[in-house]
């Protein structure tokens, strides 16, 4: 899975470089598809380049529904893995454990 996030510019550097902090964690990302962007703003990161701004606000509210869906995740996992029922009738093939209402993509 890719994930565009939002980060916060902390340092400007040579070459349209940029230090910015991803969640306590300081990354090196390129700034050559952004103009303008000053220490202190909010980019969007993907895959090591900010591809655009976005408002402090919104950018606050991304970050804490991605801690959100963390702590779900952290929880969910500590609860142990879900059991997989009996298949439905009508001739449905059974479910994978976890997979009911899933879609794998590939």
């Amino acid at each position: 899975m890719c994930l565009a996030i939002p980060a916060r510019l902390v340092e400007l550097r040579p070459d349209d470089q940029a230090v910015v902090n991803l969640g306590g964690i300081r990354k090196e990302i390129s700034i050559a598809l952004v103009a303008d962007v000053q220490v202190g703003d909010y980019v969007i990161v993907h895959v090591g380049h900010a591809i655009g701004t976005i408002d402090p606000e919104e950018a606050e509210r991304t970050l804490a529904l991605f801690a959100e869906m963390a702590r779900l995740n952290e929880e969910g996992a500590s609860a142990g893995s879900p059991q997989a029922g009996p298949a439905p009738s009508g001739g449905s093939e059974p479910h994978a454990v976890g997979s009911v209402g899933a879609e794998v993509l590939t």
